[in-house]
């Protein structure tokens, strides 16, 4: 008789350094071998004039940056579903970053 696969325990464990913060800007570097995630808060401080405060960044290998990718869209479904449509402004839909 065959056996089902267990699931380990997983056990969540925060280092040390570890912190929260907010991003309402985040830019993408890709390469062959990762993508890069580079967080930020936008600050405007006059109609044209926008600096972004750049506070972490993060390497993903292509693989782990699919599923995420997979999570995300699961969890804006959910959201959605819950709470309504997210609309987004025009300029937020175009490049790269996403501010």
């Amino acid at each position: 008789m065959m056996h089902a696969m267990q699931q380990p325990k997983i056990t969540l464990v925060n280092s040390p350094e570890y912190r929260e913060h907010y991003s309402n800007s985040v830019q993408i570097r890709t390469s062959l071998w990762d993508l890069f995630l580079l967080f930020g808060t936008v600050n405007q401080t006059a109609p044209d004039s926008v600096t972004i405060h750049n506070f972490e960044g993060i390497y993903l290998s292509p693989q782990q940056a699919k599923m995420l990718s997979n999570v995300l869209l699961q969890n804006v479904q959910q959201y959605e579903a819950t709470f309504g449509e997210i609309k987004l402004e025009p300029q937020q839909t175009t490049g790269t970053a996403v501010q």
